[in-house]
């Protein structure tokens, strides 16, 4: 017989080879990548609680949480009626963080974690953030 045969099968070149492909990276798996990076060094206690920001592409939200209880302590978004949706995005950011520091210091809490959620930070994350210390959360 003069055909080669391959004992492992047509298609064993392919699935036996080692070598890492080239597969293009979403930005969901990218952030979500460093998200889990992030959340193996952050976690929330009673004395430091975790402060979780989620943006969408139109709105922002804002938790304080307690990780070892699993109990949201605080929440704030930009969909709730007390905020006016004039503005940029980012200006809407900053109110965000005003809030959510008032609530929280109204909560008792005076220092967070501050959990970026795998977003980088810059913008919106950034103007939340600055505006929650400047509100007088520490972190």
């Amino acid at each position: 017989m003069d055909v080669w045969h391959n004992p492992y099968g047509k298609d064993a070149i392919n699935r036996v080879s080692t070598k890492k492909q080239n597969m293009p990276v979403t930005k969901q798996y990218r952030r979500q990548r460093i998200k889990m990076r992030l959340r193996k060094k952050i976690k929330g206690t009673e004395t430091t609680p975790r402060l979780s920001v989620f943006r969408s592409n139109s709105d922002i939200y804002v938790q304080i949480i307690n990780d070892a209880d699993g109990k949201t302590l605080v929440a704030v978004s930009s969909r709730d009626k007390d905020f006016s949706k004039k503005g940029t995005k980012t200006e809407v950011s900053k109110e965000v963080g005003k809030s959510i520091a008032e609530k929280a210091l109204a909560a008792g809490i005076t220092t967070v974690v501050f959990d970026r959620n795998g977003y980088l930070y810059h913008g919106r994350v950034k103007a939340l953030a600055e505006a929650a210390r400047e509100g007088g959360l520490k972190f």
